[in-house]
């Protein structure tokens, strides 16, 4: 057994890109962090993120600190800024995603068990309090990651990659992708 390197590791991806059918969009809500938002740059441009909208005080993916972990791949997103939440989830729609909030709430479904199967542009919040009540009456549905651990919650980069996985998953995984 050996690593994948150079053309190998280039194919590998290649094969698992001509799979994704569908576009995938994230909007950071609040997201005040450079680390966090340089680590969701790294994550979304890995899982060929489409479109990045960023609302309110969410840090700049060029900002240094943000640069240091995205490694210059934010290059590769659309970035579009707005200051209000609803403006951003009515562009996504526009851009044609079906928008999916990632929070804990009471009426908030478990996120393997939405269909996400089509263009979907995710909403992930502030590390402190989440995502405002704005964005939350805004979106189409709201998901949540199920965690059995003992903390209630995950950095909100962690959150935005296992979100981004199972976006994907179901894509490679629907009946007729091979």
């Amino acid at each position: 057994m050996a690593q994948l390197r150079g053309t190998d590791l280039k194919r590998l991806h290649r094969s698992w890109k001509r799979r994704s059918t569908l576009r995938l969009g994230l909007l950071l809500e609040g997201v005040q962090s450079p680390f966090n938002v340089g680590a969701i740059v790294r994550t979304a441009a890995a899982f060929g993120v489409a479109d990045f909208y960023l609302v309110g005080r969410t840090a700049s993916p060029g900002d240094a600190k943000a640069q240091k972990l995205a490694m210059g791949t934010d290059r590769y997103l659309r970035t579009q800024s707005f200051t209000d939440a609803a403006a951003a989830i009515e562009r996504a729609r526009d851009d044609g995603y079906h928008t999916v909030a990632l929070e804990l709430t009471d009426d908030a479904r478990p996120l393997h068990d939405l269909e996400l199967d089509g263009d979907v542009c995710v909403a992930v919040g502030a590390e402190d309090h989440g995502l405002s009540a704005r964005c939350l009456r805004a979106c189409d549905d709201v998901g949540y990651i199920p965690q059995v651990g003992r903390i209630g919650s995950l950095n909100v980069a962690a959150a935005a990659a296992v979100v981004c996985y199972e976006v994907r998953r179901q894509d490679w995984t629907s009946p007729g992708v091979s």
